[in-house]
């Protein structure tokens, strides 16, 4: 299912998306790794678009800005940036 029109922020209030590409609900497992392979980090990627995605974990004090990202079930792997961070939840894009 797409998300379309309006998103809704950490204190309720609806906002209109300011997302240039429709992204698709999914329900996927990741994989995080950093620091030249040595850090990694297990994920749940809750949105997917072909330039960014929306990721949930436990707690995100521990993701860096930028790490590389494997998808279950997707072919090769995304250098990604967080663009924002929520309690439990960031975007990413993918570089």
């Amino acid at each position: 299912m797409p998300i379309t029109r309006k998103s809704i922020a950490i204190d309720g209030r609806i906002f209109a998306d300011r997302r240039t590409e429709l992204r698709h609900r999914v329900l996927k497992g990741g994989r995080l790794s950093f620091n030249n392979g040595y850090g990694a980090s297990e994920c749940q990627v809750k949105n997917l678009s072909e330039h960014g995605a929306k990721l949930a974990f436990g707690d995100t004090t521990g993701v860096p800005r930028r790490f590389t990202l494997a998808i279950v079930g997707e072919p090769g792997s995304h250098q990604a940036e967080v663009c924002w961070r929520g309690i439990g939840e960031i975007g990413v894009r993918f570089n």
